[in-house]
């Protein structure tokens, strides 16, 4: 055998070098995205974790190392040398190191110290007494106050070289908030109660601005910013200030002298910046060592038995565990439904070169090609191009989205690689197993699927079947069976339409035969004899859009939640509300406001009560006619005016109630007392379980008319209009007023970047659902591309006029894209109505548990079901179309001698 002069590879490139590019590129971009897809999941994971801990409150998310003061046992000295920051801060170092991980700690925010376990009174005449009672201070002697404070007025605070429990005077520092509020300047001396020796005296030497007020070294003890004016027990409701004046850390001994306890602290603030969202569960039991576990036992080794940790990290870990939780089943339902479908075009495209080559490799079958051989050089083949771009989709991926864990993207990337490298070595070693002089006839007509691709079609249906009864009874869960219960739902519908496409043709095939022209039976006769391997386009079109038609309602449910949510909290689309009466000229201004299409006055008594005076309960004075028309508009418990219309003088005001409230006062008149004493008689004419101008469960609406005195003049507005303006709006309403705009409202409901970007993702996995789908039609219509300008070719040297030409092609294609457009329709309804009671959006949709809107439910979004099937045909018919007109152009020659070629 002589060797072969031209390698294979290099020879089959330059052969079809536009089919190894389209290869090339569709590797990349796919393995882009799939590299793309676990490391934007971490990204806002971590966005979203590191969100929670910031906006909690240090005092809930520092970690608090406390131990109790010396015991009384111990050596006067020994106690005292405890309290020194020489023995504090060697116990620092070991307690940081304790930390364990994931946990980090920032140093800059963390510290130590000793402070006094409970209040002092300083007796002090000149301090200030709301009430008559004397303040009470903590003294805090806190590491790193000249790093962490400005100094205003005066120094910072010194102490002597040795500072005992019998010391006479110690120096202190003060916020700039205590100063005022206690009268304090430098040279100001408070003294507080000392035990066997005279009150202890602190001398103020310098008032400071902390450089970070809501960093973790001042907020974790809010007392050491700023001063509280408590509220002490009792009836007469006295008042009396709580503060801290911070001693120099030298001066803690001198705190054994005051009659309170005293605590050892080491006060560690996490660090949000290397908080990952994957470590959650990790970091969950980090803390729970730390609190009563193995770490706990080191940090007691380290400092004192007594030792004891707590935090409020846990609960914050806790709450966005939870939200995680709702929302990954969701965005998985996304990346199973389009990676699906980026699969199904990967084979697809494999399918299509394997079929575009059948001859070629039929002939090198004949000619004594092994399988094995045939198989590998098609591998090695694929694997030149594929594995250079899935490499390069990969680096795109991490250049574009840094992050730590690449093990995802890489594992998905490479699986890309995989399928692209393996669809076509596998398809041409199915086809081509058993050599053939000859191909029999593959028409979707004709060929009978087997046994074996029954069982596998049962298989399926019966998968798809138990994941969607899963996901009903037990919902989103987030297991792999649950969120692939939309992609198996739409392979099994494509399964069912290939079984019964051959049915319509042939059902359609005889009543054509019998019309004059032979434009639509030929079509007819063309889209029967469609290859069988159309499964793939198939089945790839209706996934997507199933996919599609899922993801779509699932977006504009997560919308509908929130701006239902918006208008039950709003009313309308603004409101203006004041705890008093609002200026009569106000909706005369409000209505020449840009925007503003109807204004609604509402007199609003929160406090009035029903007979006992016992409960109170919302009423709200409406002007019927527009209160109706306000509620039709924004169907919130729409009613007729009529309903709150008076029948006579003396009777009772019909009133509009919630069912809470008809349920306890029933339907007859009964007398309400309002807030500035008088009094009305009421009869419940209409329930509803929600009206515009109150929220909540209990409430009244009557006509504004059959109120007198302050209760009857308007209290709020509530707007209707579109693109409402809000600083106009308030520019115009009085200072004292509240403006809410529907809007803003709904803003606030995405509360975290764990929603934010959930939606995005999920919105990109379904626009690259549906970007495959188009691929994968404009894949299977190339591939027929030559022959069907061959055959116009053909047809036109028989008379066959352009405008024919372009009907005949166009009536081909519309089969089996009207298809995919019905079924894709008709399963993503069939989808989201079977799927829908378990699915639930209030997660993604609502950040806050305060929503009025209880469940956001998943529904069907016609937008969603149309837009994609409607898509598919026009880009049927377009390519068509165009085929035609680009074919007309040629001439018959070209394409016959093509067509001859091939």
């Amino acid at each position: 055998m002589n060797p072969v002069r031209a390698p294979w590879i290099r020879t089959r490139l330059r052969a079809a070098p536009g089919a190894a590019c389209a290869l090339a590129v569709l590797v990349a971009l796919t393995a882009c995205l799939a590299a793309a897809f676990p490391r934007a999941v971490d990204r806002y994971e971590d966005a979203g974790l590191r969100r929670a801990v910031e906006r909690a409150r240090p005092a809930s998310t520092s970690l608090d190392v406390s131990a109790e003061q010396p015991g009384l046992l111990m050596p006067q000295e020994q106690r005292e040398e405890a309290l020194r920051p020489g023995a504090l801060g060697g116990q620092y170092t070991q307690v940081l190191a304790g930390v364990p991980h994931p946990l980090a700690v920032d140093p800059g925010q963390s510290t130590y110290g000793v402070r006094t376990a409970g209040s002092l009174p300083a007796p002090d005449p000149w301090l200030p007494r709301p009430s008559g009672l004397p303040p009470q201070l903590t003294l805090a002697a806190q590491h790193g106050l000249a790093q962490h404070a400005t100094v205003r007025t005066g120094r910072l605070p010194r102490a002597g070289r040795h500072v005992t429990a019998a010391t006479a005077e110690v120096e202190a520092a003060v916020t700039l908030e205590t100063a005022k509020s206690l009268h304090l300047k430098p040279g100001s001396v408070v003294h507080v109660p000392g035990v066997e020796r005279p009150p202890l005296a602190v001398r103020v030497t310098g008032i400071v601005a902390p450089r970070d007020p809501d960093g973790a070294y001042w907020s974790t003890e809010p007392l050491l910013r700023s001063p509280s004016l408590v509220l002490a027990p009792g009836p007469d409701h006295d008042k009396y200030w709580r503060a801290t004046l911070l001693l120099a850390p030298e001066a803690a001994p001198a705190l054994l002298g005051t009659p309170v306890n005293l605590w050892r602290y080491w006060q560690l603030a996490p660090s949000p910046a290397v908080l990952h969202g994957h470590e959650a569960d990790r970091l969950k039991s980090a803390i729970a060592s730390l609190q009563a576990g193995p770490a706990l036992d080191r940090m007691r080794s380290a400092t004192d038995p007594s030792t004891t940790v707590t935090t409020g990290l846990d609960d914050v870990l806790t709450a966005f565990t939870q939200l995680r939780g709702g929302v990954r089943p969701l965005v998985a339902v996304a990346a199973f439904g389009t990676g699906t479908v980026a699969a199904v075009v990967l084979l697809l495209a494999g399918g299509l070169a394997a079929d575009r080559r059948r001859t070629e490799l039929a002939l090198l079958r004949a000619r004594g090609a092994s399988l094995r051989g045939l198989t590998g050089r098609l591998s090695a083949e694929t694997a030149v191009v594929a594995l250079p771009a899935g490499a390069l989709g990969l680096g795109a991926a991490l250049l574009a989205l840094p992050g730590e864990r690449a093990a995802y993207a890489v594992a998905a990337a490479a699986t890309v690689t995989a399928v692209a490298c393996t669809a076509l070595p596998l398809r041409a070693a199915a086809a081509h197993r058993v050599v053939r002089l000859h191909g029999a006839r593959a028409d979707v007509t004709s060929v009978r699927p087997s046994r074996r691709r029954t069982v596998a079609e049962l298989t399926l249906v019966v998968v798809a079947l138990g994941a969607v009864e899963t996901l009903r009874r037990q919902g989103a869960s987030g297991d792999q069976l649950t969120s692939l219960a939309p992609v198996l739902t739409g392979v099994a519908a494509a399964l069912l339409l290939v079984r019964l496409y051959p049915f319509p043709l042939r059902g359609l095939a005889r009543p054509a035969a019998r019309l004059r022209g032979a434009i639509g039976h030929l079509s007819l006769a063309r889209a029967g004899r469609t290859s069988a391997s159309a499964v793939l386009p198939l089945l790839a079109l209706l996934t997507a859009l199933t996919t599609a038609a899922f993801g779509g309602s699932v977006l504009a449910g997560v919308h509908e939640a929130r701006d239902q949510a918006a208008l039950l909290t709003v009313g309308a689309d603004a409101r203006i509300e004041a705890t008093g009466a609002l200026p009569s000229d106000l909706p005369g201004r409000i209505r020449r406001t840009p925007g503003v299409r109807a204004v609604t006055p509402v007199s609003i008594t929160y406090q009035a009560r029903p007979t006992d005076l016992t409960q109170s309960v919302p009423l709200a004075g409406v002007d019927p006619s527009r209160y109706a028309e306000l509620a039709r508009a924004t169907r919130i418990g729409p009613f007729s005016a009529g309903e709150l219309k008076r029948r006579g003088a003396g009777d009772a005001l019909p009133a509009l109630a919630s069912p809470t409230t008809a349920r306890t006062y029933g339907t007859r008149p009964f007398p309400v007392r309002l807030e500035d004493g008088t009094s009305i008689s009421v009869r419940i004419a209409a329930v509803r379980a929600r009206t515009p101008a109150v929220t909540g469960d209990n409430f009244l609406v009557v006509d504004r008319a059959g109120l007198t005195g302050p209760a009857s003049r308007p209290t709020a507005l509530l707007l209707t209009g579109t693109h409402l303006d809000g600083p106009g709006l308030r520019g115009v309403a009085p200072a004292s007023a509240d403006v809410q705009l529907r809007s803003e409202e709904r803003a606030n409901y995405v509360d975290s970047p764990l929603q934010s970007g959930a939606e995005r993702v999920y919105t990109a996995a379904v626009a690259a659902g549906a970007g495959y789908a188009v691929l994968a039609l404009l894949l299977s219509l190339l591939r027929t591309a030559p022959e069907r300008a061959a055959l116009l070719a053909r047809l036109r040297t028989m008379g066959l006029t352009r405008p024919q030409g372009r009907r005949l092609l166009i009536l081909e294609s519309l089969p089996q894209a009207a298809l995919a457009a019905a079924g894709g329709a008709l399963t993503g309804w069939a989808t989201i109505r079977l799927l829908s009671p378990g699915v639930d959006l209030t997660a993604i949709a609502l950040a806050t548990a305060q929503s009025p809107t209880q469940e956001a439910a998943l529904h069907t979004d016609a937008l969603s079901l149309a837009v994609p099937a409607t898509a598919i045909v026009l880009l049927t018919v377009g390519v068509a179309a165009v085929q035609a007109w680009w074919t007309g152009r040629r001439g018959a020659v070209a394409e016959l001698r093509a067509g001859d070629t091939r």
